[in-house]
Formats: C-alpha cells, structure tokens, sequence
C-alpha cells in the first residue's frame, strides 16, 4: 500500500500525532522522496513548498521526530505519522503548531510524559539556571537525596493534615522521580506497563502483602 502522490500534484498533507499524548503537532507536505526517506530512517521528512526542497525535521534544531507509527486515510491521499517528539514540534518553539485559540477546548494532557519531555528537552538543549539541568549535571546522588527529602515532606504534610500543603509536596516529589526515572533511562511507558500489569492481579489478597499484588 503506498500513496497517491499525483492527486496531489506529488504531494500529500501529512499529520503528525504525538504517540504518548496524542496531541496533534503539525502538518506538512511529503512527496514521493520524502516518503521513502521516512520508511528507511523511521525519521520524518517532509518537502517545504515555499523552498521547494527536502527537509529533516530536527536536522537544525535537534527537535527529531522518531517514527513510531503511520497510516493512510480511505482515499491514500493524506498520511498520519505517530512519532515520539523530541523537544518542540513548531517553529515557535510551542510544543503543537495548533496553540493558537479559535474556538477554545479544555482536554486533559498526559501531564507526566509532558514534564519528562520537558526534562529530556532540557538535557539536549540546557537551559540558563534551569533547575532540571542542575540537578541533571550533580547526577544520581543529588538526585536520590532529593527525592528523599521530597519523600518526607510528603509525610510531614499528610501527617500535619494540611491537604494544600500535601498536594503541593506530592507534586514536587512526582518532579523529582521524573527526573531519577530519565537520569536512570526509565521511560514513562515503562511504569504505566509495571502498574498495568500488576492491576491485571486481584481477587488473590493474601496474608501478607506480596510484591506485585494489588
């Protein structure tokens, strides 16, 4: 199955999806090229019709997008990509090409893959006095001794019954395992699995709790 490229005089419309957030990021041109260059480096690449040339998304600014998936419509005239974004998609330096309000729409974001981009981002492209990056450079003791003092600012606040207090702490010790998980190489998808898995074990209480049961 490949695309009909001469509906669109050699190119078609190409959306492109966040595979962890879903969200929609932009949308290109590809031609033929662009296409087969896309199968073999499972990287996008898109044909810029103002320059009328080739481009590798990132090849500049180091924002790849790493193929994860892609589709054809009923009519294989228009692609839909699913990528694992690296940094921003826009321009702009915005996270989605769509930021800009028409008709407002409240949705709900996968908060935590957007906070370990953000720090993913921020270990390719460091940012002045970012705090991530500090705690990047110091490494995995600076790292663990952060999330035990979160840890137990936690406790101090459910045990103070102080709810504000505690959402707060909670917050910043979820910020801080994020950062051990990508210091560690851990993956977001890595835990959901873990908790997935161990969700599909009920019914099973035992006397003492064991490992891996809910």
């Amino acid at each position: 199955m490949k695309p009909d490229f001469e509906k669109g005089n050699g190119l078609i419309p190409a959306i492109v999806q966040d595979v962890k957030t879903k969200d929609v990021l932009m949308l290109a041109y590809v031609n033929e090229e662009a296409y087969e260059r896309m199968l073999a480096t499972k990287e996008t690449y898109f044909y810029s019709r103002s320059r009328q040339e080739l481009w590798h998304k990132g090849e500049t600014s180091g924002h790849f997008q790493y193929i994860q998936g892609m589709y054809l419509d009923c009519d294989e005239d228009t692609l839909l990509i699913l990528v694992e974004q690296v940094g921003a998609a826009c321009h702009t330096g915005a996270y989605s090409c769509f930021f800009q309000e028409v008709i407002p729409y409240i949705f709900e974001k996968n908060i935590f893959h957007e906070v370990y981009d953000v720090i993913a981002d921020r270990q390719v492209h460091p940012v002045e006095k970012s705090y991530t990056n500090y705690l990047l450079e110091q490494g995995v003791d600076k790292i663990c001794k952060k999330v035990g003092e979160e840890a137990s600012e936690t406790i101090i606040a459910a045990k103070n019954n102080n709810q504000e207090e505690l959402i707060g702490e909670i917050s910043d010790l979820f910020y801080h395992v994020l950062v051990l998980m990508y210091q560690q190489g851990i993956q977001v998808e890595d835990i959901e699995e873990k908790l997935r898995e161990r969700h599909r074990i009920s019914g099973n209480k035992k006397e003492f709790h064991q490992r891996g049961d809910y």
